[in-house]
């Protein structure tokens, strides 16, 4: 073998060997991935996404949107899942949509209650997030402002009230679906749900609702419990109010995408995601009520009070969910006749 034929020989070896590296490095990369998609807002997924990947080495590429709009979308994608997770979602949304989500027991199972799970491990509840009341306590005094859902209906509130597009989020589904049984169900249900949307401004996502009550767009507004203490603690003038007619939790999860491209990572995800250490510090940098039932609420920021001290209603999370379509269906035409 001559000299020069030699040389192109251990060229040819030392180009095979750097295209194997870079290869292998793609490889590893793409093993250290995961795709979030996300019905939560920015602080919430900056806070956890960059923990996370300190942690594991893991970069998160998130995808934010309403859950209605993210569920769609896994919908849409069943052939060829393109996110691996999706998280901060109903129990409504995750048991409809069950058949989309791989199953797996997490670590921390154990430590959330079984009614806050699905029982074949397809999902797993994260925050318990109670319906609520918001008010901007500058432009309504705090002792001025409504006490209950009923209050709600006064004219005197016509277009000061924020409120989330039930079809872009599964917490508004519940508040809708919630006040239909509480004002006596069917027809008598829906005609003061009508009223009600009369009086509000409803808007394509949650985090509008909270930032437009914070920000003094809107006096008041339908939120979840952890947006109160999360404003105020920023200095913004705004107050919870429990409604004395009562309320109800809200859970809200993360599920595996079945045939998703970082599967294994996506376990990770489940299992640091429901963390004790992670719920604790979830709840001091944005307050949200955990599912785990081992943390001291009193003992954490946020002065949420202890569920005993809420009046809590009976919803029919299951059979709200069996009749979603044809509930929808009806929540639309009362939207569009309240316009």
């Amino acid at each position: 073998m001559t000299i020069s034929r030699l040389r192109r020989l251990m060229t040819l070896a030392s180009l095979v060997c750097a295209v194997s590296a870079i290869g292998a490095a793609g490889s590893a990369q793409a093993q250290k991935k995961l795709v979030v998609y996300t019905a939560n807002e920015s602080t919430l997924n900056d806070l956890v996404f960059q923990a996370f990947a300190k942690e594991t080495g893991i970069t998160v590429e998130p995808v934010a949107a309403g859950s209605g709009v993210l569920v769609r979308r896994l919908q849409a994608e069943k052939a060829r899942p393109q996110g691996d997770i999706i998280w901060g979602v109903s129990r409504s949304l995750l048991q409809t949509n069950k058949a989309l989500f791989a199953p797996y027991a997490s670590k921390n199972k154990d430590a959330t209650p079984a009614e806050y799970r699905d029982p074949d491990d397809l999902w797993i509840g994260n925050n318990l997030h109670l319906l609520i009341i918001l008010q901007n306590t500058k432009l309504v005094p705090a002792d001025q402002g409504p006490k209950s859902w009923a209050d709600l209906l006064d004219p005197k509130w016509k277009g000061k009230i924020a409120f989330t597009d039930p079809a872009n989020s599964g917490s508004a589904y519940a508040t809708v679906t919630m006040l239909v049984d509480l004002w006596g169900g069917g027809d008598a249900g829906w005609k003061k749900v009508s009223q009600l949307f009369k009086n509000m401004k409803v808007l394509n996502r949650s985090s509008l609702v909270f930032q437009g009550v914070g920000n003094g767009e809107y006096p008041l507004g339908i939120s979840l419990e952890y947006a109160g203490p999360l404003w105020a603690s920023n200095g913004a003038p705004v107050k919870v109010v429990y409604p004395s007619d009562g309320t109800t939790a809200s859970m809200e999860g993360v599920g595996i995408v079945k045939g998703g491209p970082n599967t294994d990572n996506a376990k990770v995800f489940v299992d640091y995601i429901n963390r004790k250490d992670v719920r604790e510090m979830i709840l001091k940098a944005t307050f949200r009520r955990p599912t785990r039932s081992d943390l001291d609420l009193a003992t954490l920021p946020g002065g949420l009070p202890p569920l005993s001290s809420v009046k809590l209603l009976k919803y029919d999370e299951e059979g709200w969910t069996g009749k979603r379509t044809k509930t929808m269906e009806q929540i639309k035409d009362v939207l569009q006749d309240s316009r």
